[in-house]
């Protein structure tokens, strides 16, 4: 069967992602490069999450891919990140697949932990013009915007303490984000509501953290090997 992937389509970046496989999303300046790209993780990704990916069928190609859908992107998207929920992830969530999902969210976590763990006392590569966050800085930026994709769920106001060090707000902000997924997909309300109203569903936080921890985790493994060349 094809895997569904839906596409989010910016000016200058497009992001393709698995639509039953957080995390699983990589970018390309068209689609036909995104979609590339994200055959060419597949290997990457079922070995970052190991156990959940048990089942998953990988593509020879983007030829295994079918497209449920093309969102239009945003700033967001050109600027290097998803920034589009699709349709899909309006989906009730289910027991089982919380279940599901939750495993992969964690094995997503746990990938980021290993990789910076493996790169303790490396000195990461810079990027092309010298830029690039260091170990440290990563896995504090990974832990805020992990805070912020909690309150995007609905945490309330005073759930982190954002003085304490990483490895602890690290452990606060999953374990938020782990109950509000199970106690959003029960229907109960959230914690807190933005004057907006506007929240992310379940699926689309879990998709969100599951890419950006898996993102960084790569992230770090690259630029811990010696430069080609």
């Amino acid at each position: 069967m094809p895997i569904d992937v839906y596409l989010e389509v910016g000016s200058k970046r497009v992001f393709a992602a698995a639509v039953d496989w957080p995390g699983w999303c990589r970018s390309g300046r068209d689609e036909e490069a995104a979609l590339d790209a994200l055959a060419a993780y597949g290997r990457r990704y079922a070995d970052a999450i190991r156990r959940p990916a048990e089942r998953l069928k990988l593509p020879k190609d983007p030829s295994g891919f079918r497209i449920t859908e093309r969102l239009p992107g945003n700033a967001t998207t050109d600027f290097g990140a998803p920034g589009i929920a699709p349709a899909a992830d309006d989906r009730p969530l289910r027991e089982p697949e919380v279940k599901r999902q939750t495993a992969i969210l964690r094995a997503s976590w746990a990938a980021f932990d290993r990789a910076a763990a493996a790169a303790a006392g490396v000195t990461l590569r810079s990027g092309p013009r010298g830029g690039g966050r260091d170990l440290d800085q990563i896995v504090a930026h990974v832990a805020d915007a992990d805070i912020a994709y909690a309150r995007k769920l609905g945490a309330a106001s005073g759930t982190f303490d954002e003085d304490a060090d990483v490895a602890r707000r690290t452990k606060q902000v999953r374990a938020a984000i782990l109950q509000l997924v199970a106690s959003r997909a029960r229907g109960e309300p959230p914690p807190r509501t933005p004057r907006s109203g506007s929240l992310w569903t379940p699926r689309y936080a879990v998709r969100r953290s599951a890419w950006h921890a898996l993102d960084h985790a790569w992230e770090i493994e690259d630029r811990s090997q010696p430069a080609l060349g």
